[in-house]
């Protein structure tokens, strides 16, 4: 019979395998990362400028599911890097625009081997990786509404 704090438990909480996944992963990254100079936010912003070459930061705040006061100095310290330029648009003023620079762009050269490192610190099939992706990616889809 259930007590009626077991969903109190710990272990019964989906909420912390996915924190302590997060976190370990995250703590993975940091010695691929720190030789390219990044963090794991500043990796996967640049990640998608990578993709989109340019973005307002409301765009790249939904991307990553990072709010405004998380960004901005985020995207300061890339810029300070050379990494992306932040203009106002001239449609709209209220709106802050990134932009990826050619030092920027280079990086992801660099960056290219990150992935393949990472998948070498997981112990995970394939098809395991695959089916996890799904699920999380999933998961992400039904947050967002």
């Amino acid at each position: 019979m259930m007590d009626k704090y077991d969903s109190l438990k710990l272990e019964n909480q989906l909420c912390f395998p996915l924190y302590a996944c997060s976190k370990e992963i995250t703590r993975r990254y940091k010695p691929f990362l720190s030789k390219l100079d990044l963090t794991y936010t500043q990796y996967i912003t640049m990640m998608v400028l990578w993709e989109t070459r340019e973005l307002s930061v409301k765009e790249l705040g939904d991307k990553l599911f990072l709010d405004s006061g998380t960004l901005t100095p985020l995207l300061k310290k890339l810029e300070s890097k050379g990494y992306l330029t932040r203009n106002r648009s001239v449609k709209d003023e209220r709106n802050l625009i990134i932009k990826i620079t050619d030092k920027g762009m280079a990086l992801r050269e660099e960056a290219l081997a990150v992935p393949q490192e990472i998948r070498s610190c997981i112990s995970l099939t394939d098809d395991e990786a695959a089916a996890l992706f799904k699920l999380l990616h999933n998961f992400m889809n039904t947050i967002e509404q």
